[in-house]
């Protein structure tokens, strides 16, 4: 039988506000997170990807709030193959990346850190669309300042693809190379 959030979840469009709302909903009622987690972790649900959309900007606004959860995500992720999903779980990398590099954020262990690189290595070098490969190419440069062997890999691999992709990518692309002066 589904709940009451999870029809809320069902029914989410890709429109900002839609998504807002129910992101929203968790800030206000924290207690609907297990579900929202569960839900966009089940690859199996045909909703999991709209429940990535509202988990990423549940992150984006209040990334603490994902803690006890980032264990499951990180085990998740490598086995993504929706679109969508990706593109949420990528930026949700990129956040999770970000505040492990800061001194007061969360702090990530050497296995997630692992688990986001391995990922994020897979999302650039498929064929994924442009803004999962854009957010995991980022991901890569924050967590490359702490392990030194990622921004020579990184650079490697979208010299490579650079021709090959879109004018978005390229540009993407083009900004990160100037930020690794390798």
């Amino acid at each position: 039988m589904k709940t009451d959030f999870y029809k809320q979840v069902e029914a989410c469009m890709a429109y900002r506000a839609d998504r807002e709302k129910n992101r929203n909903l968790i800030l206000r009622k924290p207690e609907f997170l297990p579900e929202l987690i569960t839900i966009a972790l089940n690859t199996k649900d045909k909703n999991h990807f709209k429940a990535f959309w509202v988990l990423e900007l549940v992150c984006e606004k209040k990334l603490k709030v994902f803690t006890p959860f980032i264990d499951e995500f990180c085990e998740i992720i490598p086995s993504l193959t929706n679109d969508s999903a990706i593109r949420s779980a990528s930026r949700i990398c990129l956040f999770l990346a970000k505040s492990n590099h800061r001194s007061n954020g969360i702090s990530l262990t050497q296995n997630h850190e692992t688990q986001i690189i391995e990922t994020c290595f897979d999302w650039l070098i498929r064929d994924e669309k442009v803004a999962a490969k854009v957010y995991a190419m980022r991901a890569l440069f924050v967590l490359g300042k702490k392990h030194d062997w990622v921004h020579p890999e990184i650079k490697t691999i979208i010299q490579q693809d650079y021709s090959t992709h879109s004018a978005a990518y390229q540009a993407a692309t083009r900004m990160l190379l100037k930020k690794l002066k390798i």
